[in-house]
């Protein structure tokens, strides 16, 4: 897609791929088997309540709009959904043998724009959902926040928001994308430096219904202090044991030493990414599969 097609923003996008006009010849019929899902398709979650609903209408109506299609990459027999993602489900669900399609020439920026924008002109996309979208499109195709917002027809400052809310720890995008959490929750949690007190909040807040506001005023709120304590020159055994700890977990570990054989282990991070990684070392499972 040039930056030409991209300035001329969401009117000219939809015009062009996402409302084909059945032109003669235009449409034609593809074996459903031919094709696939699209690969840059930023929506992972479709509410199973709503794909059944349009499996009805259309096993009741037929298939009102035709698929968009392209031929797929290294391939003379598949082709790649561009648009209708739905549609496209839910006649697999009727098991159609074929389906109406219109066939488009358009190259992975293309592709990925076009998604994004399908899904957000049905507000389908949650927001963590869009912000990888953008994410992918600035990542694999060198787009600034501006040529974004131009194309998919938001603010630069929504887009470069919504991209921030990546840097969350993956507990708290897992609440996002469930809906717990609404996108200003995510953004007030977002000046936590110390994930696990961000977890935690993010877990109160989303059973105990806070609104944006209450969980703005909590994030500013100082971080529960803790008491320090004088250190003492450590046993060569012990010294031994914490280095062979911070070998194998890849940063600094203490053994705090008490009386009666108790004890503790204190396992320094940095940062939320630096935090899960060490977590999964430990347990061997990722946050996101332990915390719900």
């Amino acid at each position: 897609m040039s930056r030409d097609r991209l300035g001329k923003g969401l009117g000219a996008l939809l015009g062009e791929y996402l409302e084909p006009r059945a032109e003669a010849g235009e449409v034609r019929k593809l074996a459903l088997a031919a094709i696939v899902p699209n690969p840059m398709q930023p929506r992972r979650v479709f509410a199973a309540g709503e794909l059944d609903d349009l499996t009805a209408s259309i096993r009741d109506n037929g298939l009102l709009q035709p698929l968009v299609v392209r031929p797929a990459p290294g391939s003379t027999d598949r082709f790649e959904l561009v648009a209708g993602e739905r549609r496209f489900r839910a006649v697999t669900k009727l098991e159609w043998p074929d389906v109406p399609v219109v066939v488009r020439d358009a190259d992975d920026e293309t592709l990925l724009v076009l998604a994004l924008v399908e899904n957000l002109q049905r507000e389908a996309l949650n927001p963590l959902e869009e912000a990888e979208g953008y994410e992918a499109l600035q990542g694999r195709f060198g787009m600034k926040h501006a040529d974004i917002a131009r194309a998919v027809g938001k603010d630069r400052s929504t887009v470069a928001n919504l991209v921030r809310l990546l840097k969350l720890p993956p507990s708290i995008r897992k609440l996002v994308e469930a809906g717990a959490l609404s996108q200003g929750h995510a953004r007030a949690l977002l000046s936590i430096d110390d994930p696990v007190r961000a977890g935690e909040l993010a877990r109160q807040a989303a059973k105990e219904g806070w609104s944006v506001r209450e969980v703005e005023r909590r994030a500013s709120g100082p971080a529960p202090k803790r008491l320090a304590r004088k250190s003492k020159p450590k046993d060569p055994v012990v010294r031994a044991l914490e280095e062979a700890l911070q070998d194998h977990l890849a940063t600094r570990v203490e053994l705090k030493a008490e009386r009666g054989g108790k004890g503790s282990i204190a396992i320094r991070y940095h940062g939320a990414e630096d935090f899960e990684r060490v977590f999964e070392k430990i347990v061997g499972r990722p946050v996101s599969e332990i915390v719900e």
